[in-house]
This record gives C-alpha cells, sequence and structure tokens, in this order.
C-alpha cells in the first residue's frame, strides 16, 4: 500500500497532518518531497512561464497587494 501523506517537520520529528492507517510501531520507508510554495502551486493559474521565485516576490509585495488597491 502507497500512501502519500503531508506532514510538518518539528523537533526532529515528521508529524502527519492527518490519521493514517498504521500500526503502532509499523516500519515505513519515506520520501522527502519539499512542499511547493502558493506561487508555484498556483504559477499555472496566471499561465506565468517566468521563474515561480520572482512571481512570488512580486506577489507579497504590499504595493501589488489587492488592499492597496481598495
Amino acid at each position: 500500500m502507497i500512501i502519500t501523506i503531508e506532514a510538518i517537520y518539528e523537533n526532529g520529528v515528521f508529524r502527519p497532518t492527518r490519521p493514517l492507517p498504521l500500526k503502532d510501531q509499523e516500519v515505513v520507508r519515506i520520501t522527502i518531497e519539499p512542499g511547493l510554495s502558493w506561487a508555484e502551486r498556483t504559477s499555472g493559474l496566471l499561465q506565468w512561464k517566468g521563474d515561480p521565485e520572482l512571481l512570488q516576490r512580486v506577489a507579497e509585495r504590499d504595493e501589488f497587494s489587492i488592499l492597496e488597491s481598495a
């Protein structure tokens, strides 16, 4: 059985974000894949072809905030 989950790493331990169908003390193999930033996850919505880091920097600047335009 292969399960893909999200987990948070804190104090040297991976903590799943939801319960898992595993027995206590069950040995498993873990592959670490860093999570994507919100800019990387949503860049396709804007048809962004550029660098995801540049998009994130622009999106996080206060001068481009939707709150600034109100």
